[in-house]
């Protein structure tokens, strides 16, 4: 029986994935759509109903950028391409949180799918072998949490607007880390 070399399988899901960052960008542009939505005058009820049909685009948006990136994200034959998928797939079990806050102080909503985006990101930094993900994940999630914690719901747009940098400056770091590794 062959024994399995994880750092490798993982190396090679790192490099013909580029480290998930077609999937990054397009939660980059979600993210854009979102900062504009709570730009506006709208309600914060309609707001949080943009956010959530925002996110519908996110896969269709992914499947182009990890095109034009030409990363490999399905890996047919490593046996470990599957969890990616099922970690992504785990952020949806945080879910009935966001939608909790959605049905009893809407005004939050947008603060708690920021730490959800945020917070899902850190078993990829095992799974991509990347600093990047450990370090930025709980940079996301707290620094969403401080700045969303005595916001007034006019100035809730700092939110997704910070989540757009932080996430620019995640993909911005991942891609000097795939270089990296494509260099060695």
């Amino acid at each position: 029986m062959e024994i399995l070399n994880f750092a490798e399988i993982r190396n090679e899901l790192s490099i013909r994935g580029k480290s998930g960052i077609g999937f990054l960008a397009a939660g980059l542009v979600v993210w854009m759509i979102i900062t504009v939505i709570f730009l506006t005058n709208l309600d914060i009820y309609y707001k949080t109903i943009g956010m959530l049909f925002a996110t519908g685009v996110m896969f269709p948006l992914s499947i182009a950028f990890n095109h034009l990136l030409k990363a490999d994200w399905k890996l047919e034959g490593n046996p470990l391409s599957t969890l990616g998928l099922i970690l992504n797939i785990a952020q949806f079990v945080y879910f009935p949180i966001l939608f909790w806050a959605i049905g009893t102080n809407t005004e939050i909503a947008v603060i708690i799918f920021a730490i959800i985006t945020g917070a899902h990101f850190f078993p990829y930094g095992w799974f991509y072998q990347s600093k990047a993900y450990y370090v930025m994940s709980p940079v996301i999630s707290i620094a969403i949490m401080l700045i969303g914690w005595n916001l007034a719901v006019e100035r809730l747009w700092i939110v997704p607007l910070t989540t757009v940098i932080l996430l620019s400056i995640l993909v911005i770091w991942l891609y000097q880390e795939y270089r990296g590794k494509t260099n060695e």
